[in-house]
């Protein structure tokens, strides 16, 4: 079955059920090895921790290219759908900030090799860091107008700024141990409270 593009009459084809659940694990399972292996880990150990074929992982990605574009809008949706329920399902819109902020932190500091990847001259990369945007400066701003509202937090920071100033701190996460960057991104949040 087919679902028609809004403003288009050609058919997006929908992808089956059981095709989507493996494109997730693949995702989650690439996601798993750059974080530990960088993103030039070898394909076969991205099958080989999905349990599928190396077949199958250049059928749904044809370059590594894609699977590293691939891995990283997923991990943005997963990030951006985030805020909205932690700001649901969290007692004060800072706590939903403070928990949202922490995945935001994970989502970075897993990102080894990206960022070598992303400075290519490869077409696919080029689009990501405005889709990074798009995608999460939005919902960062929903749970920082919410704790403005709330009166628990200053009312004179943008989601920009705030992203980007937690982005800093969390250059060199992971290359130095005696650096704490979750620990100075928990002190930042904290500083945002109304006194």
């Amino acid at each position: 079955m087919a679902d028609t593009d809004s403003g288009s009459e050609q058919p997006v084809p929908r992808k089956r059920a059981d095709a989507r659940r493996n494109e997730r694990a693949l995702l989650d399972a690439a996601a798993a090895a750059f974080v530990t292996s960088g993103v030039d880990v070898p394909v076969r150990d991205i099958a080989a921790r999905a349990g599928v074929g190396v077949g199958t992982i250049y059928r749904h990605f044809p370059t590594r290219a894609d699977l590293i574009v691939a891995v990283y809008r997923h991990q943005i949706e997963a990030c951006a759908e985030a805020g909205p329920a932690l700001l649901a399902d969290s007692d004060t819109p800072h706590a939903a900030l403070a928990q949202w902020i922490d995945l935001f932190v994970d989502f970075l500091a897993t990102k080894h090799g990206l960022a070598a990847a992303l400075q290519s001259d490869d077409a696919a990369f080029q689009t990501l860091h405005t889709y990074f945007l798009d995608r999460l400066v939005p919902v960062c701003d929903q749970i920082l107008h919410a704790a403005v509202a709330a009166d628990e937090i200053r009312p004179d920071l943008d989601a920009y700024g705030l992203l980007r100033g937690v982005g800093n701190l969390c250059i060199g996460a992971g290359t130095d141990p005696r650096y704490d960057a979750r620990r100075l991104v928990d002190l930042l949040v904290a500083g945002l409270r109304v006194r």
